[in-house]
């Protein structure tokens, strides 16, 4: 099954708990919170506090992506808030083990993503280590960015690596997606899909995105499943 995450930096902060709500009404798997220092990205977003916040209103998964320069640092206020999953980037943990440990230690998942730059290959000797893989699909920083195509073929790659090194490990993307480009993701391996602009900016609304995403999803994975 392809799971479905909203992610909340497209929602209107102004109605942020209730919108979750219906996401996860609607059969959204986890609610994607993405963290921004200015440094990592050229953007700032929320903290720690959000995440308290929102850790009563859904049972659903909190899943943390850090696109921030020192993950470390961020790492135990997100965890005490109540994150269930925390992502980070290779491009600033080249050694990314300690860090993963911690993440373990603390009970939670640990993800570890890497840009559209970055070779696939190199997070394969970290695949054995980490409970999901993020291959970004634009450049992180703003939301409502265009897919960027080779990310297809950097999909597949991934996925095969993931079947090599650590094949429960999940495959997420995150950039771009929508209905039109989730079916050619999933058929390429992707498992856990990011959708923003997709489904909080839905002009049927959220409910009715995220349950056409899951639709095209669960077809499109008979490719590879």
């Amino acid at each position: 099954m392809t799971a479905i995450a909203p992610s909340i930096l497209a929602a209107d902060f102004s109605r942020l708990g209730d919108l979750v709500r219906e996401v996860d009404r609607a059969g959204a798997d986890r609610i994607h919170i993405d963290v921004m220092d200015g440094h990592f990205v050229p953007n700032l977003s929320m903290g720690s506090v959000v995440v308290k916040g929102l850790r009563p209103v859904t049972q659903k998964s909190l899943e943390v992506h850090l696109m921030v320069q020192d993950p470390g640092k961020f790492l135990e206020g997100f965890l005490t808030a109540g994150a269930d999953r925390v992502i980070f980037h290779l491009e600033v943990e080249p050694d990314p083990r300690p860090l993963i440990s911690r993440i373990h230690q603390a009970g939670k998942k640990a993800g570890l993503a890497f840009n559209p730059d970055k070779p696939v290959d190199e997070i394969a000797p970290f695949l054995g280590l980490v409970d999901l893989a993020l291959c970004m699909t634009v450049f992180p920083g703003f939301g409502g960015q265009a897919f960027i195509s080779s990310s297809i073929d950097r999909v597949r790659q991934l996925r095969e690596l993931i079947k090599t090194h650590n094949p429960t490990c999940d495959l997420e993307v995150d950039g771009g997606i929508d209905a039109v480009t989730a079916p050619g993701v999933v058929a390429a391996g992707a498992n856990v899909l990011v959708a923003g602009t997709a489904i909080f900016g839905a002009k049927d609304g959220p409910t009715a995105a995220v349950k056409h995403l899951a639709d095209l999803a669960a077809h499109a994975a008979k490719s590879w499943a």
